[in-house]
């Protein structure tokens, strides 16, 4: 993302009310992010909303657009009334989580960069967030999603069979799957995909035939030349594919196969950690398919697969 992306990016929706140190220094902080840390741009679009809505608050609060000197000097209370404020408007706790979290990288590199210094968030306690677990589906309904019926002359199903194939059989991400570029296609003779998830992480990432297969029917079906820099995936009009698309494509499927609310695009990904660890799969093996920097990101699979966990215990335990 180059530097005029960043300021187009931080200026959509209209101007941000602040002053000019604190605009040079949010832009900077954005470069930092994307050039140095490689950040995704779904993540600096979260991270930007987050930073959006907090200057938004703080000119509100302050009564004018803040600066660098009024981030110096914000003190706990205020980051108190900026939470109440967006749990008013029905924020949940895990998205008042990542804004804080977003806050604090934010504070954390104007620090290193010596120009403020400020630990008034890393007082305030994180929201209380309620325990959760995957929803992966079943593995009959995530054949039955992945269906191939219609995909043999319809492009666009063809093409949603496709990416829904790259979610269930490879883990990926819906977003590493809708970035990858024509030249890099898994079709006959690449079987395996490098990819780049959070944080820049990279990971080989094996394609099974049956993918491949309806990757290749896509492409010979898709009715727009796909050059080889431009997205694999494109939309009805030939720009690049939106994941609301895919959602919408499972959504319209639910009630036809009798699918739970929770199938979505990243369902499809759980099932992909579930099913392999029911299978026997190591969860070390599960934790690089899945690009988790954390073994304990990984282990919450565990919790899904619990029968068969008990079932070995049954059958292991020497007082059985």
């Amino acid at each position: 993302m180059t530097r005029d992306t960043i300021d187009s990016l931080l200026e959509a929706d209209g101007e941000l009310p602040l002053a000019s140190d604190l605009r040079r220094a949010t832009a900077d902080w954005f470069a930092h992010l994307t050039h140095e840390r490689g950040y995704s741009n779904a993540t600096l679009a979260s991270y930007e909303r987050d930073l959006r809505q907090f200057i938004v608050f703080l000119k509100h609060d302050l009564g004018h657009p803040p600066c660098l000197n009024d981030l110096a000097g914000l003190d706990v209370k205020a980051v108190r009334r900026f939470l109440a404020a967006r749990r008013r408007q029905g924020t949940a706790s895990r998205s008042l989580s990542r804004a804080i979290s977003a806050l604090r990288t934010f504070y954390r590199w104007l620090e290193n960069e010596n120009l403020v210094a400020n630990r008034a968030l890393a007082q305030v306690a994180m929201p209380r967030i309620p325990h959760t677990v995957p929803k992966p589906l079943t593995v009959d309904k995530a054949a039955a999603l992945v269906d191939e019926e219609g995909a043999e002359d319809d492009w666009i199903r063809a093409r949603d069979v496709a990416v829904m194939l790259l979610l269930y059989g490879a883990g990926l991400r819906i977003s590493e799957a809708l970035g990858l570029a024509r030249r890099d296609a898994p079709v006959s003779g690449r079987d395996v995909l490098r990819i780049t998830g959070k944080g820049g992480k990279e990971r080989l990432v094996p394609v099974l035939p049956v993918t491949q297969r309806a990757v290749e029917r896509y492409i010979a079906l898709c009715p727009y030349p796909l050059d080889p820099q431009s997205p694999l995936f494109v939309g009805a009009k030939g720009g690049a594919l939106s994941p609301r698309l895919i959602q919408l494509a499972i959504a319209r499927m639910r009630d036809e196969l009798s699918l739970p609310e929770t199938a979505t695009p990243h369902a499809l990904r759980h099932s992909f950690a579930t099913h392999l660890l029911a299978a026997g799969a190591d969860l070390r093996q599960i934790q690089e398919l899945l690009g988790h920097a954390s073994l304990s990101t990984t282990q919450v699979y565990t919790e899904v697969d619990r029968e068969r966990i008990l079932a070995v215990y049954d059958k292991a335990h020497p007082r059985r």
